[in-house]
């Protein structure tokens, strides 16, 4: 008995350690997570509220106002109307009702402003089957399933969809946008707290909805100054591996990849995401898989076992051609 105790304590200790999950709303990191963190403390306490309240009539009207319970046998009395605790339990709810509205319509509008606080980086993001396009206007910046923001500084993220309708989530950057075709929606955001937040579509859309992830990088100003700078750049071969990648760049050239991917000065295709800076990525696939030369080789032969319902073909390459394609991508810095 004493070891199930013991057992049972560790167990509840474990789920209580201080670590924070990797998505979690508990841990704001931006002024919209915290709106959202705070507006939830502010219900619960008033369901807590509501709920103790509850729980201490029952108990009364089991325990001391019951017949039954204080040993009496007469029949109790007639129910006669009593306009003071109809007017309670009209008007009490409706209090509540209006202490919950109040800051959710507050917290509503102050999260979706109409227009972008002056000085906002403006961010572009299509949701494609099952991957997330992601384009800065005013740097000339185009990149696929990771988002680098600036710290302190407010973010406009523009979103729409390229295919059926997805939901944009970074559960501690902010609550949920959906993102309809045809119909663009916006998240206005401040990051406070410098690191990498996971994000995930909140809406299925499909057979692999449950890949269609993404990190968001919120950088210090040098930081992401400097990604911006590098991101401009054309990507730059390493020497070491010079005659292997020599022979990966002539195969894709020449491959059918050109038709959806671009890589600056290669290929404009636009159907699936840019490769200009593949190597500076620390995923693929969606953000399903971390950007290593073992997973990028299983991802080039068979692309539906790594990610189902990918939409990248089978190219049917040989192992001499998978790994020239492989020192190729991994030199697009």
């Amino acid at each position: 008995m004493s070891r199930g105790i013991v057992v049972a304590l560790a167990t509840v200790l474990g789920g209580c350690r201080t670590a924070e999950p990797p998505m979690t709303t508990f841990a704001p990191k931006s002024d919209f997570a915290e709106w959202t963190y705070s507006l939830y403390l502010q219900v619960i306490g008033w369901d807590s509220f509501i709920l103790v309240l509850v729980g201490l009539l029952l108990v009364l009207a089991l325990f001391r106002y019951s017949t039954r319970a204080l040993g009496k046998s007469e029949t109790p009395p007639v129910s006669r109307e009593r306009v003071e605790l109809e007017v309670a339990w009209t008007v009490g709810p409706a209090l509540v009702l209006i202490a919950i509205a109040i800051p959710t319509i507050r917290t509503t509008f102050r999260a979706a402003p109409a227009v972008a606080p002056a000085g906002a980086l403006h961010v572009d993001v299509t949701a494609h089957q099952w991957w997330w396009e992601v384009r800065y206007p005013d740097l000339a910046v185009l990149t696929a399933n990771e988002i680098h923001l600036p710290v302190g500084r407010p973010v406009r993220l523009e979103l729409r969809s390229a295919d059926v309708i997805h939901s944009f989530w970074v559960p501690q950057l902010g609550g949920k946008r959906d993102v309809v075709p045809g119909h663009p929606n916006a998240i206005t955001l401040v990051p406070r707290v410098v690191g990498m937040y996971l994000g995930q579509c909140a809406e299925f859309c499909g057979l692999s909805h449950a890949n269609m992830r993404f990190r968001v990088f919120v950088d210090s100003p040098d930081d992401f100054q400097a990604w911006v700078a590098h991101q401009a750049t054309p990507g730059v071969m390493p020497v070491a591996s010079e005659d292997l990648v020599t022979a990966g760049a002539r195969l894709y050239a020449t491959s059918p990849c050109v038709t959806c991917h671009a890589i600056n000065g290669v290929s404009s295709g636009r159907l699936g995401p840019d490769l200009t800076h593949f190597a500076t990525r620390t995923t693929f696939a969606g953000g399903t898989l971390a950007n290593t030369p073992e997973n990028l080789g299983a991802w080039l032969r068979d692309p539906e076992s790594e990610k189902p319902g990918a939409q990248m073909p089978r190219l049917g390459l040989p192992p001499a051609q998978v790994s020239e394609l492989v020192a190729y991508l991994g030199s697009l810095r």
